[in-house]
C-alpha cells in the first residue's frame, strides 16, 4: 500500500482486491477500521489469519465479492484498490469509477498498479492491460476531486526464478474528493 505517512487521521477504508490482505492488514495495525474485499475465499481466510496473528482481527471484515458484479455499498474516508490486473476479463474503468463511488466527502481514493513487467523479464504477457497514471485519471469523472498524485514510481521487484534481481514501474494515483 502507498503509505501517507500521517498525511491522513484514522477512520474507515474499504480495500479492493485485497488478496491475502497485506495493504488491509497495516491501516488496521495504524487505528483505521477496514472492509477487506476478495473474490477469492482462500485469500481472504489467509488474511483473516495473519490479521487475528497479529491482533488485529477486530479491525478487519473479510468479505467476498466479485468486483466485476459486486461492489458493496457504503462509503469510506479511504477506498484502495492495487494491481486489479488479470489474464480474465475484468473491467477495471468500471471498478474504479465505483471505488471512486464509495470515498466520502473529504475522502481519499489511492490506486496502485504494474506500468510493466519487471526488469528482467525479455517477453511481458502479452495480455495485460497497464494503464498509465494519466490514463487512469482520464478515465474517472474527477468533477469534484483534486488530483494529489499521479505518476510512475520504480520498486524493487521479485527475482526472477532464476535469481536476478530487478526493478518494476508502477503506477499510483492518489485523489481527494473535495466536493
Amino acid at each position: 500500500m502507498v503509505r501517507p505517512a500521517g498525511s491522513i487521521p484514522s477512520g474507515t477504508v474499504l480495500d479492493l482486491g485485497c488478496g491475502t490482505g497485506g495493504d488491509a492488514i497495516w491501516p488496521a495495525g495504524q487505528g483505521w477500521q477496514v472492509d477487506a474485499v476478495d473474490i477469492s475465499p482462500t485469500a481472504l481466510a489467509r488474511g483473516a489469519a495473519a490479521a487475528q496473528a497479529l491482533g488485529l482481527g477486530e479491525r478487519i471484515r473479510w468479505s467476498s465479492h466479485n468486483l466485476d458484479t459486486d461492489v458493496p455499498a457504503g462509503s469510506w474516508d479511504l477506498v484502495t484498490t492495487a494491481y486489479l490486473h488479470s489474464p480474465v476479463r475484468l473491467d477495471r474503468e468500471q471498478i474504479l469509477r465505483q471505488a471512486a463511488a464509495a470515498v466520502a466527502a473529504g475522502g481519499t481514493l489511492i490506486i496502485v498498479g504494474h506500468l510493466g513487467a519487471p526488469s528482467w523479464m525479455t517477453e511481458p504477457p502479452a495480455h495485460l492491460d497497464l494503464p498509465t497514471p494519466e490514463e487512469i485519471v482520464a478515465s474517472l469523472d474527477l468533477a469534484g476531486w483534486t488530483v494529489v498524485a499521479a505518476r510512475a514510481v520504480v520498486v524493487p521487484s521479485v527475482a526472477s526464478p532464476e535469481g536476478v534481481p530487478g526493478t518494476r514501474t508502477d503506477s499510483v494515483v492518489r485523489l481527494r474528493r473535495t466536493g
